[in-house]
């Protein structure tokens, strides 16, 4: 008996392996991932062809909730130019729908950009017979709560609460 309970004491304190991801999760990272590599080289062609042709791109800005052409029409300038920006990945959670249909995801994501510091993505990727396909990104900005009486007062031009 005494034995029995080393044992599993033992494995208990034994560091088990993380599971591995489903191959899903694993695509859809990798298209989250060529996004933001696309992006960062300015590569318009590749960087469009992770969307659906249906996708939205809902941005920082209030005005910024754009169809795919829209925002083709706003970034591919900046692309022309060789002017892209990057947002990589620090923390990510991929949720694949349930067995029945497995060809839906949608993801969040904690990003680091140079200028804007902390933000978030989040949005859907399709399996479309292409692979996965973004459906909708959605870019936020990362406020935190004891900041956001100022940063709602400067989006309304007045001063903050006290």
């Amino acid at each position: 008996m005494i034995a029995h309970l080393a044992v599993l004491l033992l494995a208990a304190q034994t560091p088990q392996a993380a599971p591995e991801p489903a191959p899903e999760v694993a695509q859809v990272a990798a298209v989250l991932d060529r996004l933001n590599d696309a992006s960062t080289a300015a590569d318009g062609p590749t960087y469009f062809g992770l969307f659906t042709p249906d996708a939205r791109f809902i941005g920082t800005d209030a005005t910024e909730h754009w169809t795919l052409a829209q925002f083709r029409a706003f970034a591919e300038p900046y692309f022309a130019r060789g002017r892209g920006w990057s947002y990589p990945a620090t923390e990510r959670t991929i949720t694949i729908a349930p067995i029945e249909c497995r060809c839906i995801a949608w993801f969040e994501e904690k990003l680091t950009n140079t200028s804007y510091g902390e933000t978030r993505g989040s949005g859907v990727l399709r399996l479309t017979d292409d692979g996965w396909k973004i459906e909708q990104y959605v870019l936020s900005f990362a406020i935190p709560n004891e900041k956001s009486d100022a940063v709602v007062a400067a989006v309304r031009g007045t001063d903050a609460p006290r």
